[in-house]
């Protein structure tokens, strides 16, 4: 299982960014991709999952109507788009999986997510 997380940038307040997970090494569809987030001297967050196979999705709240994730399953890959970016919202943002996760309150959980990507950067500046 491989995954691999780009995207990051520093963005003003306000502003957007599109990260994306390509997957590799198993089968897309039939895992929960998801991503996480953490700052230093914090627990990981967990932001958004989704289930390629019938695009079911779950968001925390705090992103809840301003980030979006989807999946082009002919790609493997798997994109979060961030809008109305927060200062808050920065972070290192790593992608998981997993195939026994669905998407619900399991996307909380880091401990249930067996292989992950390394994180991108997200800083929003104020």
């Amino acid at each position: 299982v491989q995954l691999q997380a780009s995207g990051g940038g520093s963005v003003q307040a306000g502003g957007s960014l599109t990260l994306s997970c390509a997957a590799s090494g198993f089968t897309f569809k039939d895992y929960v991709i998801g991503w996480f987030r953490q700052v230093p001297g914090k627990e990981r967050e967990g932001v958004s999952c989704i289930r390629a196979r019938d695009g079911g999705t779950f968001y925390a709240d705090v992103v809840k109507g301003r980030f979006t994730i989807s999946s082009d399953n002919a790609k493997n890959t798997v994109y979060l788009q961030l809008s109305r970016l927060k200062p808050e919202d920065t972070a290192v943002y790593s992608c998981v999986t997993d195939p026994f996760v669905s998407p619900g309150p399991g996307c909380y959980d880091p401990y249930l997510f067996r292989s992950w990507g390394q994180g991108t950067q997200v800083t929003v500046s104020s």
